[in-house]
Order: structure tokens, then sequence, then C-alpha cells
């Protein structure tokens, strides 16, 4: 059984998947890179600690780059900050109330490679995902979205690719990128290999072919990727530094040094969402939506991530309404 996919803002996302998992009879599967348990996601992490106690199994995974953007310390053992200290409090109460749970990327190299970008949540047969929500109190009120879809193969499938995410974080590998059909489009997934991402060349790849391509990201394009959005009529929406976090605001900054691209981007909130939109010389149209930043420097530095390419007409009329609504 399946549904149309539906576009849901941060907190619409939120709100929804808090209700799901409050009903939820057989399994939830969640993984994103930030989580925490604040004001805003308090609900949800309720949730989560309840469905687990009345014998669902809850899986949950987060990046330890949790604790770097609270400015508190990439090992989660660490206490800096009130909110980190919040965070291992969270940890706790998880595993206390038999939610399998899982920090990820303690054991990279740098605070910046092997990171896991992903994100998605799986409640019974529903799906949230291809979009870039972080559930914490600042990533709920940037300018984002996630998919909802009630998909019981593609529930199933994502619930696979989070055993194998895990395996690999806790096995210290990386896995090569990977693709699954889906009746929405082709489901990519990038493993984690540094200079290897199946997202980024897709992107490029349809960028080629393009006549037109609207691109929306947190950051401006790099790269290869950005050398062919120079040859084709391309329409450029990404943060200036004004509304970026300092880290983000000296990746910004690298950026327009590297490309000197100007962007199209004028709102004051912090634009988080990542799709692009190729129109093709036939006027056929695809998309590229997840959590992908389409920027190379992930690509390099190995991060994990997922993305949804599809021609659904459905879909791509939702990102054109919520590009007009909140981007352009």
């Amino acid at each position: 059984m399946s549904t149309k996919p539906t576009l849901l803002l941060p907190d619409e996302y939120l709100h929804d998947a808090t209700l799901a998992i409050n009903q939820a009879k057989k399994r939830v599967v969640f993984t994103c890179m930030m989580l925490t348990d604040d004001l805003v996601t308090d609900k949800f992490v309720d949730a989560l600690n309840k469905a687990a106690l009345r014998g669902v199994k809850v899986e949950v995974a987060a990046d330890v780059f949790t604790y770097g953007e609270l400015s508190g310390h990439f090992i989660p053992t660490k206490y800096f900050t009130k909110k980190t200290r919040e965070t291992n409090q969270m940890a706790r109460n998880f595993k206390k109330n038999n939610v399998k749970f899982h920090w990820l990327g303690r054991f990279a190299y740098t605070p910046f490679t092997g990171r896991t970008h992903t994100k998605y949540c799986v409640v019974d047969d529903v799906v949230y995902s291809f979009g870039g929500v972080n559930l914490y109190d600042a990533g709920i009120s940037n300018i984002d979205y996630m998919l909802k879809i009630k998909d019981t193969a593609l529930a199933d499938a994502l619930d696979k690719e989070y055993d194998r995410l895990v395996q690999a974080d806790q096995g210290r590998y990386a896995s090569r990128s990977r693709y699954f059909d889906s009746p929405y489009g082709k489901v990519l997934v990038d493993g984690g290999i540094p200079m290897e991402s199946l997202i980024y060349r897709r992107a490029c790849q349809l960028a080629s072919a393009s006549s037109e391509v609207l691109y929306v990201s947190q950051y401006g394009p790099v790269g290869k990727l950005n050398r062919l959005l120079k040859k084709t009529n391309s329409h450029l929406y990404f943060n200036t530094t004004d509304q970026a976090s300092p880290l983000s605001r000296l990746v910004i900054r690298l950026t327009l040094l590297l490309t000197r691209n100007k962007t199209l981007y004028k709102k004051d909130d912090y634009l988080h969402a990542k799709f692009m939109i190729f129109t093709m010389p036939d006027g056929t149209k695809i998309a590229l939506t997840g959590s992908h930043n389409f920027a190379n420097g992930g690509v390099i530095l190995g991060t994990r991530e997922i993305a949804l390419e599809t021609k659904d007409p459905a879909i791509i009329k939702q990102l054109e309404k919520f590009y007009q609504d909140y981007v352009a």
C-alpha cells in the first residue's frame, strides 16, 4: 500500500512524526545528523521512549557532530555546556528505555570526515525522508522540508539501509554508493567513501543534459557541478554569510572565493533545503531532493547522504510551490 508523497515543513514534520510514533505498532527507525532533547523536540524524544517501553522496535542514530554544533565537544563523554549535558542525558534515557541508540562518527579521524548527513524516519510503513531537517531547536526554524510517503516496500528498504549504516559505522568502514528503485524514482545512497558520491555524480550528469536548472541549497555549487551549471541557464539560491552560523559562514566565504557565484536568495531565514530541478531540452523535469548539499566538500570528506531522483509530477509540483513560497 502506498500514498502520494506530501511535502511537510519542519514543524509539520516534527508534529506528524511525533503523532505517528505515539501510534506505532511495530517499528520506528530514525537517523539524522543533529538530534537534541530541547523544548522544541521534547515531545518527539518522549514519543520514542514511550514506543520502546510498550514493545515497539525503536532504533535511533545521530551523528556526534551534534556536540560540535552545540559548542561542546565531538566526543559524547565530554561535558562542556548545559546543552551537551542534556544531550548526554537524552542518550542515557534512550538506553534505559530500551531504545537502541547509536552515536555515529565517533571514530572519524577529524571532526569533518566520516559524517552521517543522512536523514529519515520510518514509522511502521510511513517514511519521512528526502529533505534536510535536523531535529533540534534551530533546525526546526530553518527553511526546509521532508517528504512523507506511506509505502511498505520503501519503509522496508530504508529499515535495511539503517542496519547497513550502523554496521558500517560500528565497523569503522564506508560502503560504496548505491541506489534502488521505488515507485517515486531512484533512491540514491552515498555510503561515505571519500571522493565518491553517486548523488553528486548524478547531479553533474543531469546538469550536463539540462537546458535549465533550479538550484536550492544551503551552500553554493563548487567543482565540476559548478562548472556545468555555468554552461546552462541556472538559477542559484543559497545562503549569504548574513544568515549563517560561524562554521557555515566560513564555508560560504570559501565557496564564494572559489566560484564568484552570486545567490538569488534574499530572505532572512537560513536556507537548509536541498533540491535541484532539471528541465531537459524536451521540457521533461527531473528533481533531485534529499540531504546532499550538492557541494563537493562533503564528497571529498566522505559524507553519508540520501536523495531521491524523481520525475513524479506531484513531487516536483510541491517542490516548485515550496520554492515559490519560501525561497524565491
